[in-house]
């Protein structure tokens, strides 16, 4: 299991952890069996906006005796009261609910306590009218959540929280079909949701990756709006890859799911190829680096996703990015304009004439 380091908490967490939507369709025990085989092979973090309250009860029989070695995500605003996952903004019903996810899970405290599901300019207003974003804040200052954390499927929702507080983790749906404007949850220009990733990697909010597979339509020729099934690792690399991703969450229901999330690790670099997606990308996204590394090997050996990353977040004002690019063996000014990188770009971008634009700022810095 590959692992990142959260940029702000510091915590030590899996690239691919789990998501809980649809867990409890097998029952408590196969849940369990499910939770437990994907922490003994190296998953730490589980998000729990749950598809049913059984999704709780199945995790804290799996690992209530290695609690201070896994990681939970929270959600302020998901009720369990009917069993079934419901959606509320009222701070007692809030309050009950979280009280009973935290019996649940048998423990006293939560990692990351999230803002659930702000969508809407609206909900974000009746979060902060209703008291439950200062129930939230009461509760870290008490040590109970560690941790803030929102989950959105908008940028412009998403863009406005954040100018008004402070989060360290945001949860936000990602996959090649929203990012290219088709699907269900695909809200956002391509510019404003890879504005999004940029200012999360410069403000170091990590990402939490809900979504990676578009509620499975990606990966069935049948249902995807490309009408080309990308494979899970595919789905999965390309999320892992956007600035500012920290772990990917995917949903499993059985063992045997979540060993075939865990194979992620020993595929090849052409079966996590995800190239493919140029012959699905809208014209706005045409000629811009996604970072894939589709480009490489260059003779020169210069690592030309770091460095249009690195570029990139450097336009949008991040320091870090910066150091990060001048600390790289090559770097563009390395560039001799070959033009081995632009013939093997999917994604038409002519990245010699880019390497110049690049040595350029960075020079000039």
């Amino acid at each position: 299991m590959q692992y990142r380091i959260h940029p702000k908490t510091k915590d030590k967490i899996s690239v691919i952890g789990l998501g809980s939507a649809y867990i409890y369709e097998n029952g408590i025990e196969e849940g369990a069996k499910a939770y437990r085989y994907a922490f003994e092979n190296g998953i730490n973090y589980f998000d729990l906006a749950a598809g049913h309250r059984d999704a709780f009860l199945m995790a804290g029989k799996a690992l209530h005796d290695v609690r201070d070695q896994v990681f939970y995500q929270i959600h302020f605003g998901a009720d369990y009261h009917a069993g079934e996952y419901g959606w509320s903004l009222d701070l007692d019903t809030i309050k009950e609910s979280v009280q009973q996810m935290l019996e649940d899970l048998q423990t006293d405290y939560i990692d990351y306590g999230f803002i659930h599901c702000q969508d809407e300019l609206s909900d974000w207003e009746t979060y902060k009218k209703n008291g439950v974003y200062a129930y939230l804040l009461e509760l870290k200052e008490k040590g109970i959540v560690r941790h803030i954390g929102l989950s959105s499927h908008t940028p412009k929702v998403i863009m406005k929280i954040l100018e008004e507080i402070e989060i360290d983790t945001l949860m936000f749906s990602i996959n090649p079909a929203y990012d290219y404007g088709e699907g269900e949850y695909a809200f956002g220009e391509v510019e404003e949701r890879n504005a999004i990733y940029q200012r999360c990697e410069k403000e170091k909010i990590a990402i939490t990756v809900m979504k990676p597979f578009s509620g499975g339509q990606l990966v069935d020729a049948s249902l995807s709006p490309f009408k080309e099934a990308l494979s899970i690792y595919q789905c999965i690399k390309y999320a892992l890859d956007k600035p500012g991703v920290l772990c990917v969450l995917p949903g499993a229901k059985t063992k045997e799911e979540v060993k075939a999330l865990l194979e992620y690790e020993t595929q090849s670099q052409e079966a996590l190829d995800y190239s493919i997606i140029s012959t699905f990308a809208p014209p706005e996204a045409n000629g811009k680096c996604v970072y894939c590394g589709h480009c490489k090997p260059c003779p020169m050996g210069i690592e030309i996703d770091l460095v249009n990353k690195y570029y990139d977040l450097a336009l949008v004002g991040d320091v870090m990015a910066i150091e990060h690019y001048r600390s790289l063996d090559k770097n563009a000014s390395d560039c001799i304009s070959c033009g081995h990188c632009d013939s093997r770009c999917p994604f038409h971008v002519e990245q010699s004439k880019r390497m110049n634009e690049i040595k350029d700022y960075m020079e000039n810095l």
